[in-house]
């Protein structure tokens, strides 16, 4: 069966990163200094947001190219970055 875009993009991340997915636990990935929630449709930004908004770490939302918009919106005020899918940073986390 072939791998959700989800998946395709958090398996990509989590290379790039040097972690590993975890793909039924919590938080997509995590790394020594920064958690990313990976989130592939509009629907889905509001859950990735409450998903790493606890998390004392920088905060990421990792989104494909046509929801980096509606990331950014959706992030506006809540100290949460946004990253498009290859994992370059378009607005930069940072603590509320």
């Amino acid at each position: 069966m072939a791998k959700s875009k989800h998946d395709q993009v958090a398996e990509k991340l989590a290379k790039k990163f040097g972690t590993e997915y975890k793909k039924h636990k919590g938080i997509d990935i995590v790394t020594k200094d920064r958690v990313i929630e990976v989130e592939t449709t509009k629907s889905g930004i509001y859950q990735g947001i409450n998903q790493v908004k606890r998390s004392a770490k920088a905060r990421y939302i990792a989104v494909n190219d046509r929801n980096i918009q509606n990331a950014l919106k959706s992030t506006e005020g809540t100290g949460i970055g946004v990253m498009d899918e290859n994992g370059k940073i378009v607005k930069r986390a940072r603590r509320k």
